[in-house]
């Protein structure tokens, strides 16, 4: 008689939906990544906080890391260039590199389309 088969195990795909489940469908975790008390640092903060408060209102989770206050963070995330915004959920990740001054390119990065429309 054969060993019956062994079984595959699913600890992987139990994680997996089980984050999925967590996580709103529609809702948005963000990291913004900025060196020190700069201007350019300031104004990317403002856009982001403001692209939150008007269009995500309560769908977001913004958090600001000052790569010069915990570079650790910078070392694990890669941040070669500030300001930079990372969207963690929903996936795929994605990274938004720069001044933020195109306030389009970040709607499509966070796939807003039109209706994500707002002046600044």
């Amino acid at each position: 008689m054969k060993p019956p088969p062994k079984k595959k195990p699913l600890r992987a795909k139990r994680v997996a939906k089980k984050s999925q489940v967590t996580q709103p469908k529609d809702s948005y975790i963000l990291r913004l990544f900025v060196a020190g008390a700069t201007d350019r640092s300031h104004l990317a903060v403002l856009r982001v906080r403001e692209l939150c408060e008007t269009v995500l209102k309560d769908r977001v989770k913004l958090s600001v890391v000052d790569i010069y206050q915990q570079p650790s963070l910078a070392h694990e995330h890669q941040i070669v260039a500030t300001p930079t915004l990372i969207m963690q959920m929903p996936l795929p990740v994605r990274r938004f590199i720069g001044n933020l001054a195109n306030i389009t390119d970040l709607f499509s990065l966070l796939d807003l389309g039109e209706k994500g429309r707002i002046v600044l």
